[in-house]
């Protein structure tokens, strides 16, 4: 008797209902970009997405087969778009397929982090391969009295609920494109407090992070530059000397741990520098210092990757695009990239496994 083929997918979590993420979703499908991969989400919001796409005569119908367990995904016909509704529905999601586009909404954040929440109890029993999540927004998220400034720091505790202790893991973003790959020290904070929160510790760890990650990924000893928080480093403490307390003393300390790490180095040329192949991948101490070099090289094929969690998370790298939602015009480039990534980095395990 041959055993049933049951699927090992990614979900990919449909974010805010009134942004963007629905319909780059749809279109992704479309386009053959999500095989072995699982929408989490409101079958009543993706079918609207794909109404307004019909209207304008960017896709054909599209059926959608609503599941209740990943290892479902083997038995949805073909060109049908697999979603998983969420076992219990959250307050207000029925009326979000008839609110107006682009909107900051309660109910729309409470929906995405109730998707979020539910992927990630899915993915920490082994039932999907890892996550991609649609763009939320942060507004939205409050709204709906949520704590979280955003996915990196959900993820972190969600997937810690799941582990002995329930410790939320230590994680960083990493935004990627075919170019540059930047690890972050800091993200969701002013940069006041982002300052504040460089230490020896911060810097350290996130090195270290990062190149176990790169390991896993299939890079054995990845080349790492640290670039400074002040210009020019601080110029041997002249502008600022965070790299002299902290910043110096992390990198040592990684090298005597055998990370090929370099630097402080200045950070209005470190990136260029890596672009050019000297590094595999920088490490920046705040949210913009490092996120404007990568975004600069375009959003099509941006990539923000979760680092340091149990499993493998990407999103693209640009938000909810409230202006263009309902409108067919956003474009799911960064989306298909981040799908593409996610298989990469999980060494393409993706397939239906007995």
């Amino acid at each position: 008797m041959t055993a049933r083929m049951t699927p090992v997918p990614f979900l990919l979590t449909q974010g805010d209902a009134l942004g963007i993420g629905p319909e780059i979703i749809v279109k992704a499908f479309q386009r053959g970009a999500l095989a072995d991969v699982c929408v989490v989400g409101d079958p009543a919001v993706l079918r609207r997405a794909a109404r307004v796409l019909r209207a304008r005569g960017d896709v054909p119908e599209l059926p959608i087969a609503v599941i209740a367990h990943p290892a479902d995904l083997c038995d949805v016909p073909p060109g049908c778009l697999p979603v998983l509704a969420l076992p219990e529905p959250v307050a207000g999601q029925t009326e979000l397929a008839s609110l107006p586009w682009g909107q900051i909404d309660a109910r729309a954040g409470r929906l995405a982090a109730a998707c979020i929440r539910q992927a990630v109890a899915w993915t920490m029993t082994g039932a999907a391969s890892g996550i991609i999540t649609a763009p939320i927004h942060k507004e939205a998220l409050f709204a709906a009295g949520e704590s979280f400034p955003g996915h990196t720091e959900m993820l972190a505790f969600e997937s810690g609920r799941h582990t002995p202790g329930g410790q939320a893991a230590d994680v960083r973003m990493m935004l990627a494109n075919d170019e540059l790959k930047t690890v972050l020290v800091t993200v969701h904070c002013s940069l006041r407090q982002a300052i504040e929160a460089i230490t020896f510790d911060a810097v350290l760890s996130t090195l270290r992070i990062a190149h176990q990650s790169a390991i896993l990924w299939g890079q054995p000893r990845p080349r790492i530059a640290v670039a400074g928080l002040n210009p020019h480093a601080g110029e041997g403490g002249l502008f600022g000397d965070e790299e002299i307390r902290f910043i110096g003393p992390a990198i040592r300390a990684a090298q005597a741990e055998g990370i090929d790490a370099s630097g402080p180095h200045a950070p209005d040329t470190v990136f260029m520098r890596a672009r050019q192949g000297a590094f595999d991948l920088v490490i920046a101490m705040t949210h913009d210092h490092g996120l404007i070099p990568v975004k600069y090289l375009g959003l099509d094929q941006g990539v923000n990757v979760t680092l340091g969690l149990p499993f493998v998370r990407t999103s693209p790298d640009h938000g909810t695009a409230f202006d263009l939602a309902g409108t067919g015009r956003a474009e799911p480039d960064s989306l298909m990239a981040a799908v593409q990534l996610a298989r990469r980095l999980l060494g393409g395990r993706l397939s239906c496994a007995a």
